[in-house]
């Protein structure tokens, strides 16, 4: 298959093809576990739509699968390369080609970096709602693909509510434009709300329509702390029935605090055993604060009112819970959702479980909108693989996703299927509703060449 490299050398500029081995192995995976690991023929650099079609067009009728890719962020296995593929990277598709203010919306190529856009806005007094925990990083093409969510999914929605309009690039090289410039439009069915989430499989995105929003002038955080989760996650509950709309809601457990004061220097644990993160923006930030921090105190909550600087870091704090390692065969991170009520009841089956297998655990919560990340890991043992502890780990996964769905909730809240969640997929969709996904993914790439083994 060296001949499609030789093509796709030819066809573009000097250092839009690499098949050097530092770059095939950089560009290979993202940040999932990685499940069976593949080189890619090469990693392949466009710079624009029509260096986009010119790969695809080479690609087609010759077997070889295209991986499109942002800034590799994901935590599902979706940009992982596959057998016998080229990695399309859209990082040098950067460009703001338009942003309206009049219009709130703004026109952006898919390797335009989320807080890049963010700062463009901001110029206007407006924002990209969407922000991932790795907003700094991630792109928009990449946020489109997994149908991205963040911090401030409570009030703003995820990736979806904020697209208006797509191009992309089908496999067969052609290109269409779907939406519509305006906030309402009906017309047939809506191809960019199938396009978003479709995680590269139905067709590459090299431009975005998005929608923005006011940037908040007033933004209040409160924290309350908590002797445990149970007592925080009623706290959730008693905010909902106030009937205020926070911004951001989360929700960390102890486990997540102390590996915080680890890395960071800070003192949460000493504060409490759980923590509710909220906070309220716009013209009735103060007043809906109050009510939030009345309705804390009532549920037994020590409430604090911080400053901006402190609310900030807090914030942070919480944007980096994952903590800094990247997910691998001895630690997974998960992304379930379970309906808000339920979220005791999901913890303590968590904690249950990890008890038994003899796995950590810590858990973060997106708790406005129940998405939560547990994370569980198991210890290594001098570099060498403990094939007994992986299986408990792989046990209390298994376990963790259908605990989930027996409450009503999905395999995942926001991170995308990709390569590492397709094992749990039939046991949330039933196969009629399988079938018909492939049957679409067919009709829009009947070759299969288009990040295949991903997503359905």
């Amino acid at each position: 298959m060296g001949s499609v490299v030789d093509e796709l050398e030819r066809i573009l500029a000097p250092g839009q093809v690499d098949a050097g081995e530092v770059a095939l192995r950089r560009y290979a995976v993202d940040q999932a576990p990685v499940i069976d690991f593949q080189l890619p023929l090469a990693v392949v650099f466009p710079e624009s739509v029509a260096d986009v079609q010119a790969v695809v067009r080479a690609c087609a009728g010759t077997g070889v699968a295209i991986v499109a890719r942002g800034a590799g962020t994901g935590v599902s296995g979706g940009a992982h390369a596959t057998k016998n593929c080229i990695v399309l990277s859209l990082e040098r598709m950067d460009r703001i080609l338009a942003l309206n203010p009049d219009d709130e919306t703004a026109v952006v190529e898919p390797g335009v970096v989320n807080a890049v856009l963010n700062d463009a806005a901001a110029a206007h007094g407006l924002m990209y709602a969407p922000d991932p925990a790795s907003f700094r990083t991630s792109t928009i093409g990449g946020n489109v693909a997994t149908n991205a969510g963040g911090l401030r999914c409570a009030k703003y929605g995820v990736t979806r509510d904020s697209v208006l309009a797509v191009d992309v690039v089908l496999a067969d090289g052609s290109l269409i434009h779907t939406g519509h410039q305006t906030f309402k439009g009906v017309a047939g069915y809506d191809l960019t709300g199938l396009f978003v989430g479709s995680e590269g499989t139905l067709g590459i995105v090299v431009g975005v329509t998005v929608r923005l929003k006011y940037l908040p002038r007033d933004v209040h955080t409160v924290a309350a702390f908590y002797p445990d989760f149970r007592q925080a996650a009623a706290g959730v509950l008693a905010v909902g029935r106030a009937r205020v709309q926070p911004a951001i809601m989360e929700l960390l457990d102890g486990g997540t605090l102390a590996q915080l004061d680890d890395i960071h220097g800070s003192d949460l644990t000493a504060r409490g055993r759980s923590l509710l993160l909220i906070q309220t923006d716009g013209f009735g930030a103060a007043a809906e604060a109050q009510v939030v921090r009345d309705v804390l105190l009532a549920g037994g909550a020590a409430v604090t009112t911080e400053a901006s600087e402190e609310a900030e870091r807090l914030v942070e704090l919480r944007r980096h819970s994952r903590g800094v390692e990247v997910d691998d065969e001895y630690r997974v991170g998960e992304d379930v959702a379970v309906p808000r009520s339920r979220l005791v009841d999901y913890v303590a089956a968590l904690d249950a479980m990890a008890s038994d297998h003899g796995v950590h655990l810590k858990v973060v919560a997106h708790a406005g909108d129940g998405n939560l990340h547990p994370t569980f890991w198991i210890d290594r043992t001098g570099g060498s693989v403990d094939a007994v502890a992986l299986k408990r780990l792989h046990r209390v996964l298994d376990e963790s996703i259908t605990a989930a769905l027996a409450m009503g909730g999905t395999i995942t809240g926001e991170h995308g299927v990709g390569q590492y969640k397709l094992r749990w997929l039939g046991q949330e969709q039933p196969e009629p509703v399988r079938e018909i996904q492939r049957r679409i993914k067919e009709l829009f790439d009947p070759e299969g060449i288009l990040n295949p083994g991903k997503a359905i």
